[in-house]
């Protein structure tokens, strides 16, 4: 089988996972707000990642590190997951995701700032390109911005931060060390926030199964893109990524009747132009190096 195919094998598992996991969290909203579902999906992970660590014998590779940096990077992701799963649950998932793909665009801008990258001439453009397709997703002035619209935006901006964080983690830590740390750091600022009020639900017959499909399909989109990425250029893995948009929009209006808005897939293919211009780009400075 070639590398493109058995990269796009893993894709559809990313695919696969990330639609499960939003319809999980939609699912879960009427009994558990954003907090608990992060709290109860941190332990579902701290269980998974405890069983591959042992099973590979990586315990050792654990270690306390570069914690601040590990803080910091949990503390973004957990807001900007929790701003995502919000989102998932007060407008049309094809909007969460369409908003989602500008994370790489974010990535952009922040990463002179955070990381010292050169931002070049094909940079901007590239994220010029990919704002107009956040207009044409929001239409500002056609229709309101709501609460929903702007916690999705938002979310895009704090995944962005966590990519930079997991970046600079990547020098100082293994994989598992980062996953252990992600899961554990999680469930206690989950624990902390849910336990605010006084006030936290426990899971039931009917969202046992959800939490359970939010931890494993976090985790294994993950995985997923990682396997997908190390087989196949991004060139080959993102434009197959880019069909979950198309798969959510059709999953929403089956499921919960809502509507194939046209201007939101335009948006999002131009959000991917941009996207895709910069990863065209990356990859020929990459050859140019090599060479």
């Amino acid at each position: 089988m070639s590398p493109t195919k058995r990269a796009a094998i893993w894709m559809i598992g990313a695919i696969v996972s990330f639609s499960s996991m939003a319809i999980a969290g939609r699912e879960l909203s009427a009994v558990h707000d954003t907090f608990e579902i992060m709290m109860y999906r941190s332990f579902v992970g701290i269980l998974v990642v405890s069983l591959v660590l042992t099973a590979t014998g990586t315990w050792p590779h654990v270690s306390t590190r570069r914690m601040g940096l590990h803080v910091a990077r949990n503390v973004v992701h957990f807001i900007g997951q929790n701003l995502w799963f919000f989102a998932v649950t007060v407008i049309p998932l094809a909007q969460v995701f369409a908003l989602e793909f500008t994370q790489p665009l974010w990535v952009i801008v922040l990463s002179p700032l955070l990381l010292g990258e050169r931002l070049t001439p094909v940079r901007v453009a590239a994220a010029l390109i990919g704002f107009i397709g956040i207009l044409i997703v929001t239409r500002p002035g056609a229709t309101s911005l709501n609460i929903g619209i702007l916690t999705a935006a938002l979310s895009a901006v704090f995944f962005a931060l966590t990519t930079i964080s997991t970046k600079k983690l990547t020098h100082y830590a293994s994989i598992g060390c980062i996953m252990l740390w992600l899961t554990v750091i999680q469930a206690v600022l989950g624990l902390a926030a849910s336990g605010i009020d006084g006030d936290i639900a426990l899971p039931t017959m009917q969202t046992a199964p959800f939490l359970v499909l939010v931890g494993l399909a976090g985790l294994l989109a993950h995985f997923c893109i990682t396997n997908a990425l190390a087989i196949a250029p991004a060139t080959v893995v993102v434009p197959i990524d880019f069909a979950r948009l198309p798969t959510i929009a059709v999953l929403g209006m089956l499921l919960y009747g809502e509507p194939l808005d046209l201007w939101v897939l335009i948006g999002a293919v131009v959000i991917f132009a941009g996207n895709y211009i910069n990863i065209l780009d990356a990859s020929g400075r990459l050859r140019r190096r090599r060479a």
